[in-house]
């Protein structure tokens, strides 16, 4: 995979989209640690760009639960 997310990218997703994009760039990232530790890493600037949109995944994700739990609960008061 060596594209970028944009979070305007991010945010048209689905969560259900999120999370598989999410799973999927977690086993990309254990590949690349794999490879740099065996020396074989091409592009080591791709780990810091996948370390960080799996942040940016995690954050959305995130904020979309606490939205959804701030709006449940103000329609219960």
């Amino acid at each position: 995979m060596a594209e970028t997310y944009k979070v305007a990218d991010l945010r048209a997703k689905s969560e259900d989209e999120l999370k598989a994009l999410l799973v999927e760039l977690k086993r990309e990232q254990i590949n690349q640690r794999f490879s740099a530790a065996t020396g074989q890493s091409e592009n080591t600037s791709r780990v810091k760009v996948v370390r960080r949109t799996v942040a940016r995944i995690k954050t959305l994700l995130h904020q979309s639960k606490n939205r959804a739990g701030a709006q449940t609960s103000a329609a219960n008061s």
